[in-house]
């Protein structure tokens, strides 16, 4: 857990669903930073970025609908990354957003690139932490397996151990107490007593039923990032973002910088010194 202070915002939906975000203090002569997570992960992901940044910079680390503090939806077909961004475009409107640097981990920096492309001037920089215009099929299915299966753990030691057991080839390095880190930024102690994760089991529905790809095409999407500062961090043992992909983004985005991890699958924790330094490195650029 981080030792920064946060204060907990709350903004609304569209659709009318109370959606949550935690919110760092930092310099109002900057752009806040805004941290969108993953599939099945909140704002707890990004508590390595608010350890390293927080103070110096304002973090608004947001949690998409069906996850953490977040409302549940009652339709599951808005578990789709078009209902995200529009979500996130709440966002900025209800908080008096201008201008951010974003921080997007896999899904979420797919709804950063496509705010980005329709609202660049809102964006002062962006960060991709393991993806890109092109998806891995094997990634994908690795994801399918075990999405939304809801299964609970009677201790932390236990549910640790089922993630190394999940995700042991994206992180073959970590310690016990690494797992139980991890553990405890995905799960929650539900009503029941037993831990389990903490996202609404039903946004594996649209998520099964979706292609490999995207419905659209994603490389011209992409070409947002060349009109600001921009950072893909890759892990290197990713199957989502190859690194065929990864060294197209950047050869043919202008000014992006492509830093990969060792030893590290999908995805990035963020708490890597490699990431961190390349983030830092993205944040002079800005401040």
């Amino acid at each position: 857990m981080t030792d920064k202070a946060y204060e907990d915002g709350f903004w609304e939906s569209t659709d009318g669903l109370k959606l949550h975000y935690r919110d760092y203090a930092g310099r109002a002569d900057r752009p806040p930073i805004l941290c969108i997570p993953g599939l099945t992960r909140n704002a707890r992901d990004f508590e390595p970025i608010a350890d390293a940044f927080a103070g110096e910079w304002r973090l608004i680390c947001a949690e998409l609908r069906g996850r953490g503090e977040s409302d549940y939806s009652k339709d599951p077909s808005t578990y789709v990354p078009l209902a995200y961004a529009e979500d996130i475009a709440a966002l900025f409107e209800q908080a008096g957003l201008d201008k951010v640097v974003a921080i997007g981990t896999s899904l979420g920096g797919m709804v950063s690139v496509m705010l980005a492309s329709q609202m660049p001037q809102h964006f002062a920089g962006i960060v991709l932490n393991d993806i890109g215009p092109l998806i891995e099929p094997s990634g994908l299915a690795r994801i399918r397996e075990y999405v939304g299966q809801g299964r609970s753990f009677p201790t932390w030691m236990h549910a640790a151990r089922a993630l190394k057991e999940q995700h042991g080839k994206a992180y073959p390095d970590f310690t016990i107490s690494e797992w139980l880190r991890l553990t405890k930024r995905l799960m929650v102690i539900g009503n029941n007593g037993r831990i389990g994760f903490d996202y609404d089991m039903r946004i594996a529905e649209p998520f099964a039923s979706s292609d490999a790809q995207p419905q659209v095409a994603m490389w011209p999407l992409f070409e947002v990032l060349s009109k600001m500062p921009s950072l893909l961090i890759r892990g290197e043992l990713s199957d989502i973002l190859s690194s065929t992909t990864a060294l197209r983004m950047e050869r043919d985005i202008k000014g992006l910088e492509l830093v990969n991890i060792p030893r590290t699958g999908h995805t990035p924790t963020l708490d890597e010194p490699e990431a961190q330094a390349a983030i830092a490195r993205l944040l002079a650029r800005i401040a």
